[in-house]
């Protein structure tokens, strides 16, 4: 099953005349799971939290946006792990540091990935653009809820897996969002 995923996503690259990258994740949010494959074969397996909203790639909706997308931007190099963003810049502090009424809140922690939607009219452009609704692969203050839907559009992994994934996972790589 895990092998139709990374064929769907070079058929998807073939339909948009993009050349694969060597270093590509395929997601499913029917089963809260990411695949990250290196040169066509299966490099790791990560739990995932999706948006709490239907897959949708409308702005404002709050749903995890579909179809093939790249990593934009990668942001929190050197930070320490548990790290809290705001508008895409380090607070200063982990998120064991934030109030009691802070924590209470889903936090983008650790480190950044920002997402380009690369197909036309379905996750870029006007009304549906995925790198203008700002959204990321990031680590949570709510690991407990890793494997649920649980965010407001975003992929959210552990702390740790994040961390890991973004020393492998270089600006460019192709990412393949399915139902």
């Amino acid at each position: 099953m895990m092998m139709d995923e990374y064929k769907r996503l070079i058929q998807r690259c073939a339909c948009l005349s993009i050349k694969p990258t060597n270093e590509v994740l395929t997601i499913s949010i029917a089963r809260q799971r990411m695949v990250y494959w290196r040169d066509g074969q299966v490099a790791g397996t990560f739990a995932i939290s999706t948006g709490r909203r239907p897959p949708s790639c409308l702005v404002d909706s709050l749903g995890t946006p579909t179809g093939l997308h790249a990593v934009a931007d990668r942001i929190g190099e050197g930070e320490p792990m548990g790290t809290v963003f705001r508008g895409r810049v380090s607070l200063g502090c982990v998120y064991s540091e934030m109030s009691a009424e802070k924590q209470v809140t889903n936090l983008i922690t650790t480190r950044i990935m920002r997402l380009r939607g690369l197909d036309e009219g379905h996750n870029a452009g006007p009304g549906c653009d995925t790198y203008d609704r700002l959204i990321y692969f990031h680590g949570t203050n709510h690991e407990e809820m890793i494997g649920q839907p649980n965010s407001a559009g975003c992929i959210e992994l552990t702390n740790e897996e994040v961390l890991e994934l973004f020393e492998v996972v270089p600006e460019g790589s192709l990412v393949l969002i399915e139902e």
